[in-house]
């Protein structure tokens, strides 16, 4: 990751904590000696907190959820004409499993 073209690339995935210790060190060093980079991250480091901060203190306004539903169809639309009803997908990612599990 020696030039800026990837270490940019990277930013956000960096940002996220998405990336491996390689890559992590590699970010880190070409940070250290570059101030062009140095400032896209901190430019992209503040304008996430400052986001995170808006969108925290903010309340969704009424009715908002249900728009997002009605634009992307209902749960049963989502998982298709096969999903089981009793296993949501909002019971994580084992709950579709735990019924093909020996007893």
């Amino acid at each position: 990751m020696a030039d800026c073209t990837e270490t940019l690339r990277e930013l956000e995935t960096f940002l996220d904590d998405e990336v491996g210790e390689e890559t992590r060190a590699a970010i880190m060093d070409h940070l250290g000696g570059c101030m062009d980079c140095l400032q896209a991250f901190d430019f992209h480091a503040e304008l996430r907190m400052v986001i995170s901060a808006k969108c925290h203190s903010d309340e969704m306004p009424p009715g908002l959820l249900s728009k997002i539903e009605q634009c992307f169809g209902g749960v049963d639309e989502l998982l298709g004409e096969h999903a089981d009803p009793s296993a949501s997908s909002l019971s994580g990612p084992d709950a579709a499993t735990d019924t093909d599990a020996p007893g």
